[in-house]
This record gives structure tokens, sequence and C-alpha cells, in this order.
């Protein structure tokens, strides 16, 4: 625990009794965003199941009775051949500006466990040197856009919606199931991707790009960037009765199949730990926990 007793300020990790103060202390901070916004995000919070002893909520600097910092974290699993890892995103860092001496301490105890990943997908850009300072780097470099319609795609390949009852579900892991019911349940597209037996989780969240002109998707989840081709024509004509006709995918350069452009250093992401993350998963993340 971090704490003065000149100034009797304590680093802990947030209780849900905190919740109301603690969106006090990020209101201050960014004053652009509705209360709502982090209300509503919290309140998703405190529905997810903990991960181990992991925090649900982050961590905060408390002075006295009052939240002078905080620092959201959303913790989630994923698995792989050798076993689930943890992975934690950093949401909302602030402090207000009397205890800016108290930041460095406050992030340190949020990510003091070395087995975790963590990450950030929307760093502001004065935090940049610092987090390269203490070992974060960058796991996305820019962006595709492309159009999933003009893609080859696969002979025989479809996509349908999930659903629970959908026989085609069964055909999903108990993961990959609970990914797609979590993400079409906060506002996503959430498809089953079908070629032969094999069955595949693809994820879209609604956004606007160019100036908010444009409509589109943004990739949210699919196991490999070969997915995107493989499947585009399928899910291009499921995303296009939407109006939706291009999609927004993380990426570390161009993807081989997708008709479209990469765009070098927009919106790049950052991590920390002992594997980097997918380009391609961007789940249970702020974007879908408390939206754009």
């Amino acid at each position: 625990m971090v704490d003065s007793a000149a100034a009797d300020v304590v680093c802990r990790v947030i209780e849900e009794r905190d919740l109301a103060k603690v969106v006090d202390c990020l209101m201050r901070s960014f004053p652009e965003r509705p209360r709502a916004y982090w209300t509503d995000g919290l309140a998703r919070l405190a529905a997810r199941p903990a991960v181990g002893d992991l925090p649900r909520f982050g961590h905060l600097l408390a002075a006295g009775d009052k939240v002078v910092g905080a620092l959201l974290q959303i913790v989630s699993t994923r698995e792989t051949e050798a076993g689930a890892f943890a992975r934690c995103n950093m949401v909302g860092w602030c402090v207000d500006p009397d205890y800016r001496g108290y930041a460095h301490p406050l992030h340190a105890r949020a990510i003091g466990r070395r087995e975790v990943v963590y990450f950030t997908v929307t760093p502001a850009p004065f935090t940049l040197k610092t987090l390269a300072a203490v070992g974060y780097r960058r796991y996305s470099e820019g962006q595709v856009i492309f159009a999933p319609l003009l893609s080859h795609g696969e002979s025989g390949a479809r996509v349908i919606a999930y659903a629970p009852d959908q026989p085609e579900a069964a055909l999903l892991s108990e993961s990959d199931a609970r990914l797609l019911a979590d993400h079409a349940a906060l506002g996503c597209h959430a498809f089953i991707a079908l070629a032969g037996n094999e069955a595949r989780p693809l994820v879209f969240q609604p956004r606007r790009i160019w100036r908010e002109l444009i409509p589109c998707v943004h990739l949210i989840y699919c196991r490999e960037p070969g997915d995107l081709a493989r499947f585009g024509p399928a899910y291009g004509r499921r995303l296009a009765r939407h109006g939706r006709l291009f999609v927004v995918v993380d990426a570390v350069g161009p993807i081989p199949g997708l008709a479209g452009r990469y765009f070098a250093e927009r919106e790049p992401r950052y991590y920390k730990g002992p594997r980097a993350p997918s380009p391609c998963d961007l789940a249970d993340s702020e974007l879908v926990i408390f939206g754009r």
C-alpha cells in the first residue's frame, strides 16, 4: 500500500461502495464524458464475474474520505493451447492536480502482477512517454479500412447471426459462445462464420469514421486476420443490410486478401506483460464495456 502520513493518501483496490466517488473523480478529469458513460460502464463491470483475485473495478487514490485518483481495470481471460491467461484493459487513469505526485505509485500498484497482460486502447497523447518509460510497447501500429464485399472469400463459406439456440452454436467452444453472447448483449454484431463443420466467432461494433460522416463497423474479435478475407463476402452482405459497407480493423500492417488500405499510426494500441495481445481482439475492452 502506498501512503503518505502527511497527506493521508492511500492507494487501494476500488470497492463497490466507492463507485460514486470514483465517478466524481473521473468527471473532474474527463468533463467531456457524460456521467452516464462512467456509471453505465461501471454497472456493466459490476455484473461481470470476477477473475480470480484480480480487481473487479481497478484501483483508486483516497485522501481522507475523498477519491482523488482512479485507474479503472477491465479484467478478462483468454484460452490458448498453453492454457488460460489473464488480460487487463487500463481505462480512465486520472489524478486530481494537487495529488499528481501519486499518479505513478497508483499505476505501479495497478500493474503489479507479472503474469497479467496489461493493455491500453485509448492512451492520451501526453501519457505516451510515461507508458514507454514503464515498459509499454505497441502491439497495433495502425488500422486497415476495407470493403468486405470486395473480398474473394472462401467458396461455400457462410455467416449467421449468433443465437444460443442455433444448431451451429454447438460447434463453438464454450469460451467463444460466451464471448459472442456477451458482446451481442452490448450492441455488437455477433456472428458465427461457418466453413464445412468449422465454426469461427466474429464480432463487429458499429461506429462512424472520417468526421463521423461514414457509417462502418470496427472489428472487435476474430481468431486470426485471415478470417476477415475468408468470410468477407458472407459477413459483408449481413453488414450491408445495416448500411455498413466498410470495416475497420487494428493491424501491424496491410492484411493480405482485404480490399482496402492500411493507415499507419491510426489509433495505435499499447501493452505491457508476457505476451502481445492480438490486434484482432478488442473484446472485453473499454470500447464495448464503456462505449466510444
